[in-house]
């Protein structure tokens, strides 16, 4: 993420520009994909999917409102065709976008030189400018053979978009939110899908309720969450399926070995590495962390002079919309004389396209009391079948919580899980950012009846 000109606002006929990729354009269907991860391998194929995997329980409820359905079925490769063809619709904006900026894109693989302005080479050639932007984002990570043999018989989530037709058995390993909503859409569209965590909770990073909700949630839609569970071994049969053999021990048990069969989609997503590798930074004195992010300051400064990063590569809140802002912000602070321009990484709201989705913005209750003690603290909650499944067999719950501190009742958190929360989220975050306390929340009259009103009514 942050690797596309979304970000640059300046008039742009007043600057020359050069942006650099170690990857052609290749993409999932081999031609014509420009290189931004979010519109190819990322949030907006996702996104499609994750919408035909909510078509997918609505026809579920469908007898419930009177409508009949018998002998609906559902086609990978019809929705595999029409995404793609938007993907390569999005990948012409973005070329043509080069075009009129008259950027020169040139797909080599480069690193920075140590010539005293800072300086990039590509096959020899030296490219000099004042401002240089490092933002090549992340990739997948995968564990190699030798932590597990036979890792590399599995894929990541950019092979996800590459599947043909739907898995009949997949695996998912992770807990954080990629797995979760891989997770989600296969078993979902009808695959049988196991998810194996190392804990007992998914999104353990997140407010104790959505953690402790989305796995009861999971295991509601037909995943199998496999908990304190880690991967052995992968091994392939004759027939070209997987058998994944695993390794249970939950606290104060004796572990369990077993082997789930006949996996024809195994797929990790246990955390991203940044694409910092052959760079050569270290070459020209800009500072990379234990994991190779690039270290920067609330400027976006890495610790060389004239050479700036923003996105994934940063490690910190791993979002496109970040990096789109912190582009934003650090093209004004260049070239518009704004020198206190850059972004409040504070309140960033966050949606995990789970089922059923999830919205968050700032602290954790957890977060709240360690900065601000236990008796300062305040939590409203919720929990409520929303209207919708009201009239259905199926029933998936909403949950919501208000962390709120000091006297004034700040609210400094808002989780919720539940259907809608997605596009519930934005207002109650501009809200949040301006500093909302919860009497504001209570002095905002209700709009009836929606799942968002339980938010300005809660007691």
């Amino acid at each position: 993420k942050g690797g596309d000109c979304e970000s640059a606002e300046k008039p742009i006929n007043t600057l020359r520009f050069c942006t650099l990729s170690r990857r052609a354009p290749s993409g999932i269907t081999g031609n014509g994909v420009y290189l931004v991860n979010p519109v190819n391998v990322g949030c907006v194929p996702k996104k499609v999917m994750w919408n035909t995997a909510v078509h997918a329980e609505f026809v579920h409820d469908h007898a419930d409102y009177g409508f009949e359905t018998a002998g609906v079925k559902f086609n990978w490769r019809t929705i595999k065709e029409k995404r793609d063809a938007y993907v390569r619709r999005l990948n012409e904006i973005y070329e043509n976008n080069v075009k009129k900026v008259r950027m020169r894109l040139s797909h080599q693989q480069s690193s920075e030189s140590n010539n005293p302005e800072p300086t990039i080479e590509v096959n020899g050639q030296k490219y000099t400018a004042p401002h240089i932007l490092i933002a090549t984002g992340g990739r997948p990570a995968v564990p190699s053979d030798c932590e597990i043999p036979g890792a590399s018989l599995g894929m990541t989530s950019d092979g996800f978009f590459e599947l043909e037709e739907l898995p009949r058995r997949s695996v998912v390993v992770g807990a954080g939110y990629i797995a979760v909503e891989i997770a989600g859409i296969l078993s979902t569209l009808g695959s049988k899908s196991s998810l194996l965590i190392r804990h007992d909770k998914v999104l353990r990073t997140f407010d104790s309720l959505i953690s402790s909700n989305c796995t009861q949630e999971l295991e509601n839609t037909g995943v199998e969450v496999w908990k304190h569970t880690k991967v052995k071994a992968v091994t392939k049969s004759p027939q070209g399926l997987l058998d994944v053999t695993v390794t249970s021990a939950a606290p104060g048990r004796k572990p369990t070995e077993g082997t789930i069969r006949d996996v024809d989609c195994l797929l990790w997503a246990v955390g991203r590495e940044p694409n910092t590798p052959g760079l050569g930074l270290d070459h020209v004195g800009v500072q990379v962390d234990a994991k190779g992010h690039v270290v920067v300051d609330e400027y976006q400064n890495t610790t060389r002079r004239g050479i700036y990063a923003i996105g994934d590569v940063c490690g910190r809140a791993l979002l496109t919309p970040v990096a789109i802002a912190a582009g934003r912000k650090l093209a004004h602070r260049l070239f518009e004389a704004k020198a206190e321009s850059r972004l409040d990484y504070h309140n960033i709201p966050t949606v995990v396209f789970s089922h059923p989705p999830i919205g968050t913005v700032g602290l954790t209750e957890d977060e709240a009391v360690a900065a601000h003690g236990r008796e300062n603290v305040k939590i409203y909650s919720t929990s409520f079948t929303p209207l919708y499944h009201a009239v259905t067999q199926r029933k998936v719950k909403c949950v919501m919580k208000l962390v709120c501190v000091g006297k004034e009742e700040k609210v400094v958190g808002l989780h919720m899980q539940g259907l809608g929360c997605d596009e519930m989220l934005q207002g109650f975050a501009v809200a949040i950012k301006m500093g909302a306390t919860k009497a504001d929340f209570d002095n905002t009259v209700a709009i009836h009846p929606t799942s968002a009103e339980e938010l300005v009514t809660l007691r």
